[in-house]
């Protein structure tokens, strides 16, 4: 910083050599602002120039997630450049960008800048509890909770993202799409300790040296911590045995429409001074290393790390990535979910691999289940004509919190029993309109606003109701029934070949929910988890 320092002297000299300027805007993640900004400083004082007027780099510190979200929507001072802690926002980005190809801006990602392990962090105290670093710690150990860990919301957080997709790579591979019962427990033993960032858990040790909870973050945030902090609240970097993996800051241009002339030279000038020689320093000095992982000679002392390449793994793909953070947003959002389910005489029919289909809804919906927290209401209606004169459809367990009671029995355990009985209600045929407004009025009505409020509607055929409502007098009252700010989403499924996918899908679309298709037993579970994990979040951060 002193050699910047140096570097950074008020020259009024050189401005003459500029005619004007080219504003360039450059969006980086908080924890390489401050190094970056270092690195705008010394190109401005070279008075960089582009056709004669001189380059104003303006470096913003922002969120990942938040760029993420704010490109395809930003038509008003987009940045030229941005610098992620991690490619996989970049793909990410890429995936909302297509949604509107002719608006959103043209993303084009460049090499690695520098690299951040991902390590575990904790106060020394809790360090020297687990032996570290003479006895090992592995992931494993972290993740099936002998060791309780923290993490960072994956929503929003890298690190979180990432953790869990280490997290994956340790467990069996799910044929079937789902991700396995062992991941799911480890989300559901994470959720009560997340953390809105890595600031907090630093906080923590701050506060509490010798009983802060271990959490994951980069090395470079440990070697940043410790710069301002004493003992004993100094932070520890712990390696894990089985390797880790990088954080790769590329650079990513950003091409949008009618941008000011001379921004892609500006951009390419900028991003040559990011990889020189003199910025590799302040990066390095700063906690970083090379994009290889590789720490500069001079990178050793630094409190709490050890300058030694740790053993690297391969970063989570992004279909590991998506896998972790639908089931995140299962066992995360809490939600108010109704179950209603098709117990017509065609769900005896059978399905690929030896169930009939009302056997193939009973385990569904139990896995389902199985899936979710204690703080999340579900109830169960089962409909086919007649089911509960003078109505279609019968309430099994009225909605509640899976961890409560109904009528002193457990919900969670009333529903099983309930699901389990499915079978022996089989009988009459598809009520399917009036059932599907009821439900949709039922949640309305008695709408929670601090909730997901979602009906999960299954079935395996076309409406067989004569007299009732039809299928436009249904979507005409679910529109007229519409509310912004109680929103209730009916997401279909349909069991086999005969399902009226058409009805679901104009259904679903008149709620703004979405409708799916089952073929068979595996398929159902796989749209049955990713409807769950797509339900709508109006309550903040999903």
């Amino acid at each position: 910083m002193l050699a910047v320092g140096g570097v950074v002297v008020a020259n009024t000299a050189n401005s003459v050599r500029c005619a004007g300027q080219v504003p360039l805007r450059v969006a980086v993640t908080p924890s390489a602002a401050t190094a970056v900004q270092s690195v705008a400083d010394a190109f401005e004082h070279d008075q960089t120039s582009v056709n004669g007027q001189c380059v104003k780099v303006s470096v913003v510190s922002e969120g990942s997630a938040d760029v993420v979200q704010s490109l395809p929507t930003r038509p008003i001072d987009p940045p030229a450049l941005w610098i992620p802690d991690s490619s996989l926002w970049v793909s990410t980005a890429q995936g909302l960008d297509n949604k509107d190809p002719v608006n959103s801006p043209k993303l084009t990602e460049h090499p690695s800048l520098a690299s951040s392990p991902l390590v575990v962090a904790a106060s020394t105290a809790q360090a020297d509890k687990l032996g570290w670093p003479k006895s090992p710690v592995s992931w494993q150990r972290l993740v099936t909770g002998q060791t309780p860990i923290a993490i960072t919301d994956p929503l929003t957080n890298t690190e979180g993202v990432a953790t869990l997709g280490l997290a994956q790579g340790l467990l069996p591979v799910q044929s079937n799409g789902l991700p396995p019962q062992e991941l799911i427990a480890v989300l559901l033993r994470l959720r009560g300790t997340t953390l809105n960032s890595v600031s907090n858990g630093f906080d923590n040790i701050r506060k509490d040296p010798a009983n802060a909870l271990l959490f994951t973050t980069t090395e470079q945030s440990v070697v940043s911590y410790n710069v301002t902090t004493a003992a004993p609240a100094k932070a520890v970097a712990i390696y894990p045995a089985e390797g880790t993996v990088l954080f790769d800051y590329p650079v990513v241009r950003v091409n949008t429409r009618g941008e000011v002339n001379g921004t892609d030279q500006a951009a390419a000038a900028f991003e040559q001074e990011l990889r020189s020689a003199r910025s590799a320093g302040i990066f390095s000095a700063a906690g970083f290393r090379d994009s290889k992982g590789t720490a500069s000679t001079s990178w050793g002392g630094k409190d709490g790390v050890q300058a030694a390449t740790p053993p690297l793994l391969p970063a989570p793909s992004a279909a590991q990535v998506g896998t972790v953070l639908r089931a995140w947003n299962v066992v995360h959002l809490d939600g108010r979910t109704l179950a209603v389910i098709d117990v017509s005489g065609s769900m005896t029919s059978p399905m690929p691999g030896g169930q009939n289909r009302i056997e193939v809804a009973r385990d569904g919906a139990l896995a389902a289940m199985a899936l979710m927290p204690d703080s999340t209401y579900v109830g169960l209606w089962a409909f086919s004509q007649q089911q509960g004169p003078p109505n279609d459809w019968k309430e099994l367990v009225p909605l509640g919190p899976l961890g409560g009671k109904v009528n002193g029995v457990n919900q969670r355990f009333a529903l099983q029993q309930a699901a389990t009985g499915l079978p022996a209600r089989v009988r009459g045929g598809t009520a399917l309109y009036d059932t599907a407004f009821a439900a949709y009025e039922t949640l309305k009505d008695d709408f929670d606003p601090t909730k997901v409020n979602a009906v999960v509607l299954i079935t395996d055929g076309k409406n067989e109701k004569n007299g009732g409502l039809d299928l436009n007098g249904l979507l005409q009252m679910l529109r007229a029934q519409t509310d912004p700010t109680k929103p209730v989403q009916i997401i279909g499924i349909g069991l086999g070949p005969d399902a009226d996918m058409n009805a679901l899908n104009a259904i679903a679309a008149a709620t703004g929910g979405k409708a799916y298709p089952a073929a068979d037993a595996a398929s159902f579970r796989g749209v049955l988890f990713d409807a769950l994990s797509r339900r709508p979040c109006n309550t903040g951060p999903c």
